[in-house]
């Protein structure tokens, strides 16, 4: 039996999704712990070896990612371009860049600003019990 079992087995594709990179993001600039960086770098390496098609014009998603040479699919998912590659961007940025006391990232990676809450109005105050 290899990496996965029979019942696993539609685990096997891979779809270049975000979270990974995301949390490797995240963590490193929560704890300035390097490795998440180096497991960043070792996953960015996966990817472009492969993952880019043969005319080497762009990526595709994987059909068994437990097999070399890997099957490739004839798609790029939307959150490859969108998520992952921009989580791999700011993993390797500057920390100062979009530090994370200024701004917050939706669930589609898209950067929005921190409001300071004590200047913030609602228009409305809580009564009193």
């Amino acid at each position: 039996m290899g990496l996965l079992s029979d019942n696993n087995i539609l685990d096997a594709h891979n779809l270049q999704r975000p979270e990974t990179v995301e949390s490797l993001f995240f963590m490193y600039r929560v704890t300035n712990d390097p490795v998440y960086r180096q497991w960043g770098l070792e996953i960015f390496k996966a990817f472009k070896e492969y993952t880019v098609v043969k005319d080497g014009e762009g990526y595709t998603s994987l059909h068994d990612a437990t097999k070399l040479p890997t099957p490739q699919r004839d798609n790029i998912e939307s959150f490859w371009l969108a998520e992952a590659l921009k989580y791999l961007y700011l993993l390797f940025s500057p920390r100062e860049f979009l530090p994370l006391t200024q701004v917050v990232f939706n669930t589609e990676a898209h950067v929005l600003p921190r409001f300071n809450q004590t200047k913030s109005q609602t228009g409305w105050n809580r009564r009193e019990l």
